[in-house]
């Protein structure tokens, strides 16, 4: 008898463990398109390279520092064509950077090399 009731509590208990599951939960995936705060990036680097801006066009977000980094063995500047920002003469390996806190489009030069290819930011208001 008492074999009996250790078995049946045994088969009971079987029967209730495999009834019950788990669920797991998973963050909801992204809409399509949709950007969270982590994806917004407020930096952007673009490169001097062989008399060349790289990128030479560079699309951000209103409020992105722009950093452009002098990887010739020359200097450069950065100069907006409209006047709004001009770095001055930026050494080999040196670093300028500016801050775009208004939409609009860009257009900047190097005033060293006036037949160096523009450069263009475009900020997304």
């Amino acid at each position: 008898m008492k074999k009996t009731l250790i078995i049946g509590l045994l088969v009971i208990f079987v029967l209730i463990s495999g009834c019950t599951t788990t669920t797991t939960t998973r963050p909801a995936e992204p809409t399509p398109g949709a950007t969270t705060p982590a994806q917004i990036s407020t930096e952007q680097q673009i490169n001097i390279k062989d008399f060349n801006f790289v990128p030479d066009s560079a699309e951000v977000p209103m409020g992105t520092t722009v950093t452009w980094v002098n990887n010739d063995n020359v200097p450069h500047t950065i100069t907006s064509v409209s006047g709004s920002f001009d770095s001055g003469s930026i050494g080999p390996g040196k670093t300028y950077s500016y801050k775009f806190n208004q939409a609009g489009t860009f257009e900047y030069s190097c005033t060293n090399h006036p037949s160096m290819p523009h450069g263009k930011v475009v900020v997304r208001g």
